[in-house]
């Protein structure tokens, strides 16, 4: 949302991340539901910080490419300070809730299952919402001109602040979810932003449905090539794949293949 729609170089979403996993995991060890936590606490506590960084420093910075991806490194880096100033440099981690189970000779890890299922979630919710909501309409044409939904009477400022709040909420989010799964350092956003990058430049301008073929393409690439040979195998043909569609596609998948949507 923060780039598909605002055109804005978030280098800090990946520490937004890292702050909803960190806080999932404080909460869970204060005996919190961990459901409770990361579905709810997690995206509330994440989409405050950066509303209030939106407040007090991007929203300056609007049109100003460069110095948004200055500040918000800046941010980024400021982040990781604080975080390792608390918890140290050290791996923090709590258990999935759900367990996997076995098929035959192979062990299936059933939280997988359930990630899978909240974005599918998230996908239908925010296409939804975009598309069949009066806050959608808003949202999508002051983004696309700001000058005519102020002379319609809607304030441009306070709809980015609650777009941007909205893809903080989202990232704090999957940081939520994603915590159970791996160990968490302050560091560990930085591995994500790459891939989100490369993922809603290469979906071209319709915000979910480049989103949703570029991640599915990128995601089953990395796997397959991730399971016949080995991980590393798998980050080097989704770079190679996402070089290749960047050269024959340079305005995205669905600036060619599907025009007008959403």
């Amino acid at each position: 949302m923060i780039f598909g729609m605002m055109k804005i170089i978030n280098f800090a979403h990946g520490e937004f991340m890292m702050l909803g996993g960190y806080t999932t995991i404080v909460c869970v060890k204060a005996g919190a539901n961990i459901y409770l936590a990361m579905l709810v606490i997690a995206p509330l506590i994440v989409g405050m910080i950066g509303l209030l960084l939106e407040r007090l420093v991007i929203r300056h910075l609007y049109g100003r490419l460069v110095d948004t991806m200055l500040a918000t490194w800046g941010i980024s880096m400021i982040l990781i300070g604080i975080v390792t100033m608390i918890f140290g440099n050290t791996t923090e981690s709590i258990s999935t809730p759900i367990k996997g189970w076995a098929i035959g000779d192979y062990q299936v890890n059933g939280y997988n299952f359930f990630i899978i299922l909240v974005a599918i979630g998230l996908v239908c919710s925010g296409y939804f919402l975009l598309k069949f909501t009066r806050l959608g309409l808003i949202v999508r044409g002051a983004m696309q001109d700001p000058n005519v939904a102020a002379s319609l009477g809607y304030n441009p400022d306070r709809i980015y602040m609650t777009t941007f709040f909205m893809g903080a909420a989202l990232s704090g989010l999957a940081g939520g979810i994603l915590a159970p799964l791996v160990g968490l350092v302050p560091s560990w956003g930085t591995a994500y932003i790459a891939k989100a990058f490369i993922t809603v430049v290469v979906g071209g301008p319709a915000i979910i449905v480049g989103l949703v073929s570029s991640a599915t393409l990128f995601g089953s690439v990395n796997q397959i090539f991730a399971f016949i040979f080995n991980p590393v195998f798998g980050e080097v043909a989704l770079l190679l794949c996402a070089v290749i569609l960047l050269r024959i596609l340079p305005k995205g998948i669905t600036n060619s293949i599907f025009k007008g949507k959403l």
